[in-house]
């Protein structure tokens, strides 16, 4: 499959479970690091319309969980998209870009069905 991207953090555990499958496969594929490199907010946006902000920020994280909680409260889909550029450590991990299709997390039955044997 051409144009596959994975979108995530270095250190991150999840994100090292999907590069072991990804690799085991073996699937040729990008790594875009978006605490390093960033992330527009044109890219992000288009996720945000595919996969809905409720997916893409990662809640469950540090980076979430230490902010203020007038920044955690009354969220909406503007003020996600605008905590994931200032911070994109909150944008859950990994995102997979194949095949013009967008997922979230990491989960091996979807990485199977994405890149079936």
């Amino acid at each position: 499959m051409a144009d596959v991207t994975l979108y995530g953090i270095r250190n991150c555990d999840t994100m090292k479970k999907a590069w072991t499958w990804l690799d085991a496969k073996p699937v040729a594929y990008d790594f875009h690091d978006y605490k390093k490199q960033g992330i527009d907010r044109a890219t992000l946006e288009g996720w945000v319309d595919a996969l809905g902000w409720e997916t893409l920020l990662n809640r469950a994280g540090t980076t979430f969980r230490k902010l203020p909680d007038a920044d955690r409260a009354g969220l909406n889909r503007e003020k996600a998209i605008g905590l994931m550029l200032a911070q994109p450590a909150m944008i859950k991990r990994p995102v997979l870009s194949a095949g013009g299709n967008l997922y979230a997390g990491f989960k091996p039955e979807t990485y199977a069905a994405v890149f079936p044997s």
